[in-house]
């Protein structure tokens, strides 16, 4: 049985993950991802990667437990998914030749030692100048309507942007595998160890 457990049931974490050529389980867990009054964007990252990791350890003892959670920040606001197409528009159309801030909390819970570490890892997009047009097909071709930030980076959102700034592109797509990978060797998982002991 694997004993690296990713609490999340997004595909493109999984992609993310398979790339570390890990055996791995995946749980989706089920919290409530409604920011509280006043709470910063950075330490809202931490609190949910931590809780979907948490919710996850509870049924997976000596595993290690990958939790992660995005928001997208611009002008002082948190954003999150959009959920319908309007609000997904409405975002790209305020984004339009503007910078946004991508916060991507990582947490890994050790159940063996019954420890965690938190982090979060920023990526900054400028967006080039968007057509209402150009908007309202990219929403109606990719239908990002559960993603932080109203685009994929994995597909055809990268059309939307004139600049990418940030150490680890994973991150904009939610799992920041730099800081995975150190998180997994301080634990003991070296992706590029002998994986035997696990």
């Amino acid at each position: 049985m694997p004993r690296l457990v990713l609490a999340s049931g997004s595909p493109w974490r999984r992609q993310l993950l398979d790339r570390l050529g890990l055996p791995y389980a995946w749980l989706s867990p089920d919290i409530d991802e409604t920011p509280r009054p006043g709470e910063t964007p950075q330490a809202l990252v931490h609190r949910l990667a931590l809780a979907k990791a948490s919710r996850v350890a509870e049924q997976y003892p000596d595993h290690l437990i990958i939790g992660s959670d995005q928001v997208a920040v611009f002008g002082g606001e948190i954003l999150g998914k959009p959920g319908d197409e309007a609000t997904a528009r409405a975002q790209l159309a305020r984004f339009s030749g503007q910078r946004v801030t991508f916060l991507t909390g990582l947490a890994l819970v050790d159940t063996r030692q019954a420890s965690h570490r938190v982090c979060h890892e920023r990526y900054d997009v400028v967006f080039r100048r968007l057509s209402d047009d150009e908007i309202a097909r990219y929403v109606e071709r990719e239908r990002p309507l559960d993603s932080a930030g109203s685009f994929r980076m994995e597909g055809l959102g990268v059309a939307l942007f004139e600049k990418l700034e940030g150490d680890d592109p994973n991150t904009l797509i939610g799992l920041p595998l730099i800081r995975l990978c150190a998180l997994l060797r301080e634990a003991g998982l070296d992706p590029l160890g002998d994986q035997g002991s696990w």
